[in-house]
């Protein structure tokens, strides 16, 4: 039997749908009947694989479908508002990519548990011999005389004609123990299909890094130009501030002997401000541009 922690959920109806396809009814099996009908009966004979791979199979294909699904939900919303972004910097962008951002964040964690767990069992042959749960069975069971048959009567893989899957499970428990390539293949084709995910996450991560590397330049420029303007109006406030000193001395109310019948002093004086201020203005900006050559 198969044991499911919420069959009624909205998400684990369709995997009960494809294990009721996929595997004989109890039922039926427990009349004596003969499945010979439907879809199960071709995939019974399709398939000589024992009923825990095919309940396995059937459990993978279902995690793997789903996070597959997700990940290309999540791929068609993000990299149009990644490229939104990237053509106009905006609060309701930003606030778009990171809801995109802690979605798959949430989503790669879920893709990369599988993925660790399909390798440890990889890893392990020991694991992965405990998972023939068939072979266990006809180990403990008696393999002659009426106990065999009543084994062969209370499985649920088997009917009142004993299947191809049931023989070579039961002549694999007495070759080979440690036999477990055809486990080894089941786990081996879904965890390169969780890989493919998994590094599809990883490139949609790579992008969005990008974008923020675009975007903290572009911010950086912004600023670079903010810093140049800032840096261009002290400096005219630092030349406007000389015909102001100049002014203030000559405002003060202190008797010039050279103030007298002298008009041309006016004239030259206003030049000179002038000269003073534009070689302080050009010194000012000459200074900023080296370091900022220096800097870089």
């Amino acid at each position: 039997m198969v044991l499911l922690r919420d069959p009624s959920d909205e998400n684990v109806v369709p995997v009960v749908q494809e294990l009721q396809r996929h595997l004989p009814p109890v039922n039926a099996i427990r009349l004596g009947q003969d499945y010979t009908s439907g879809q199960n009966d071709v995939d019974s004979d399709k398939d000589e694989s024992p009923f825990e791979f095919r309940a396995l199979e059937v459990a993978l294909e279902s995690i793997c479908s789903f996070l597959a699904a997700r990940t290309l939900e999540l791929e068609t919303a993000a990299y149009p508002a990644l490229d939104e972004l990237t053509s106009q910097i905006s609060s309701r962008n930003l606030d778009r990519v990171r809801k995109l951002k802690s979605g798959m964040t949430r989503l790669t964690a879920r893709v990369q548990k599988v993925r660790d767990e399909l390798e440890q069992l990889l890893d392990d042959d020991d694991d992965m011999a405990e998972l023939y749960l068939s072979r266990k069975l006809a180990g403990s069971s008696p393999v002659s005389g009426s106990g065999a048959a009543n084994w062969y009567l209370a499985s649920p893989t088997i009917g009142s004609k004993i299947s191809r899957a049931s023989r070579a499970s039961m002549a694999t428990v007495r070759g080979d123990e440690n036999d477990v390539e055809e486990l080894e293949m089941l786990l081996e084709a879904y965890f390169m299909q969780i890989d493919g995910t998994l590094n599809k996450l990883t490139t949609l991560r790579e992008y969005i890094d990008d974008t923020e590397d675009y975007i903290n330049i572009q911010l950086d420029n912004h600023r670079n130009q903010l810093i140049q303007l800032e840096l261009f109006l002290s400096s005219g406030t630092v030349c406007l501030s000389i015909y102001s000193l100049v002014a203030a001395i000559f405002g003060m109310n202190i008797p010039y002997t050279w103030n007298d019948n002298h008009g041309y002093m006016f004239k030259w004086v206003v030049i000179a401000s002038g000269v003073f201020s534009a070689i302080v203005f050009v010194l000012i900006m000459a200074y900023a541009r080296f370091k900022n050559l220096v800097g870089s």
